[in-house]
């Protein structure tokens, strides 16, 4: 196995969901999950995390600076409760239609 290939993490969150983050410069804010990169356990948040690029221009595409989300690592966001309002652990329960995912704290159900 090649040091650079890493197995896939299994993930505790979803694309569409609403996280929060806990640690570093975007701490405390909310947002929706756009992309998962299991390969690197790494999540990218709606207008969280933002970076700039600079493009060169291509054919019809003008170049500049480009302003977009850069992932952040899935150890430092957790699923965002409404009714208990910030981030919480998840858990998940057995029913009848599958496994469903649930708040910790007030155990009500994630969508």
């Amino acid at each position: 196995m090649k040091a650079s290939a890493k197995k896939p993490t299994r993930m505790h969150i979803r694309k569409k969901d609403v996280v929060q983050v806990m640690v570093g410069k975007e701490k405390g804010k909310t947002g929706k999950v756009l992309r998962l990169i299991p390969a690197k356990a790494r999540v990218v948040v709606e207008k969280l995390n933002i970076v700039k690029r600079h493009s060169k221009a291509q054919g019809t595409k003008p170049g500049g600076i480009v302003e977009k989300e850069s992932s952040l690592a899935i150890s430092n966001v957790l699923l965002y409760c409404d009714k208990c309002g910030k981030g919480v652990r998840s858990g998940v329960k057995a029913s009848d239609k599958g496994p469903k995912r649930f708040c910790k704290k007030c155990k009500t159900e994630f969508k």
